[in-house]
C-alpha cells in the first residue's frame, strides 16, 4: 500500500453529527455466563470530523448513562447505581479518538479514549463503513457500524457474585456495538 492511499479516507470530508433517531449505542454481557443480556443507551450524541486524510480526521461523542435500557426496569436501575454506571456521580460515557486508520476501502481501525466511571482507558474500536447517500430530503448520509470491547473491571466496575457453578453473575467482557447514522453538516 502507498503512503497516498494508507493516509487517504474512506468517507467523505466534512463534519457527520449522528442522527440518534436513526442511530443506536448498545452492549451486550454475558449474565450467569449462559446467557446474553443486551441494552443501550437512549440518549447520546457524536461528531465525526474528516480532514483531507484520516491521519487529520477525529471522532467524539457522549453518552448519557441515565438512558441506560435493557427493557428491564428494575435491571436499568441497579446499572444506574453505584454497583455498576453510578449516574449520580458518572452521568455520561465520553470517547475522543487519537487515531483512526484504515484498514481497507471500507474498514477503519479507530483507537481513543473512553471515560466511564470517572476512569478514563484507551481503547479500540473497529468501524466497518456502509457507504454514504443523500436521503429524501437532500441531507449527505453516511453509515458505520462500529464494534469493540472492553472489560468492566478496567473502569472501576467490580460489582459482582461467585455461582456456585462456578459462573460469575455478571461477566467483566462486555461487547459494544454502535450502528450510526451522521448528517453531513453545512453541505
Amino acid at each position: 500500500m502507498s503512503t497516498t492511499t494508507e493516509s487517504a479516507t474512506v468517507i467523505p470530508t466534512g463534519t457527520w453529527i449522528v442522527d440518534p433517531a436513526h442511530s443506536q449505542v448498545g452492549f451486550a454481557v454475558k449474565h450467569m455466563g449462559i446467557a446474553t443480556v443486551r441494552g443501550d443507551f437512549t440518549e447520546f450524541e457524536g461528531t465525526l470530523e474528516v480532514g483531507e486524510n484520516l491521519a487529520s480526521s477525529r471522532a467524539y461523542g457522549t453518552v448519557k448513562v441515565e438512558s441506560v435500557d435493557t427493557n428491564h426496569l428494575q435491571r436499568d436501575e441497579d446499572l444506574r447505581s453505584p454497583n455498576f454506571f453510578d449516574a449520580a456521580d458518572h452521568p455520561e460515557i465520553r470517547f475522543e479518538s487519537t487515531k483512526i486508520e484504515p484498514l481497507s476501502d471500507d474498514e477503519l481501525r479507530i483507537a481513543g479514549r473512553l471515560t466511564m466511571h470517572g476512569v478514563t482507558n484507551e481503547i479500540v474500536l473497529h468501524a466497518d463503513v456502509l457507504g454514504a447517500d443523500v436521503d429524501p430530503y437532500g441531507n449527505d448520509r453516511l453509515g458505520l457500524e462500529v464494534t469493540g470491547q472492553l472489560s468492566r473491571g478496567d473502569y472501576g466496575m467490580k460489582f459482582n457474585q461467585a455461582l456456585g457453578s462456578g459462573n460469575m453473575l455478571v461477566a467483566d467482557k462486555v461487547t459494544l456495538a454502535l450502528d450510526i447514522s451522521a448528517v453531513k453538516q453545512g453541505a
